[in-house]
């Protein structure tokens, strides 16, 4: 796997550091809420697992499954719910866990659906943001790192189901998806 990264963009010690400051942040927006957080699948869980370690108010946990990439690295536009919400979400405080953010569309789409569904509120937390290739705007209230127009993997994001394990953010070589 790591003949196939061209340069690693965020280090282990720098997620770790972040995501302390964004539980942090998040324990004190959220005090006497009743806050549950919503994992994007499958490229959330790692950061949503440590997240909620450093949430230190009650939560509870959900996931979604919702998909526009397939195994390709250009999001088809076309937005698929795969696996939904095991609980409802009426009345909660809603904060949506993703990896990623570059063209907005999955979570355009997302924010409108569970909006339907009777929330207190609905934030959006997301380890990377990838401004340059936006085409909906959405509003990001905790942004863990600003990156590149680059395909980057690791730290739970994929390329073809592959590179999840890696314990930082890299950028893959060309070759390695093309």
């Amino acid at each position: 796997m790591k003949e196939d990264i061209r340069e690693i963009i965020v280090s282990s010690e720098d997620l770790e550091d972040k995501i302390s400051s964004l539980g942090k942040k998040i324990s004190k927006d959220y005090k006497g809420k009743d806050l549950m957080l919503i994992g994007v699948l499958k490229g959330s869980i790692m950061f949503m697992s440590d997240l909620a370690k450093n949430i230190d108010i009650p939560l509870t946990m959900d996931f979604m499954a919702v998909s526009s990439y397939g195994d390709s690295t250009e999001s088809s536009g076309v937005v698929r719910i795969n696996k939904d919400l095991d609980s409802s979400i009426e009345g909660k405080d809603v904060l949506i866990v993703e990896d990623i953010v570059d063209t907005g569309l999955t979570l355009n789409y997302l924010v409108d659906n569970l909006k339907s569904r009777g929330a207190n509120s609905i934030k959006i937390c997301s380890l990377l943001d990838k401004p340059e290739r936006r085409r909906v705007n959405v509003n990001i209230d905790y942004i863990g790192f600003q990156v590149p127009d680059e395909f980057v993997v690791g730290y739970g994001i994929d390329y073809a189901q592959k590179y999840r394990n890696l314990p930082y953010i890299a950028i893959l070589k060309e070759e390695a998806y093309s």
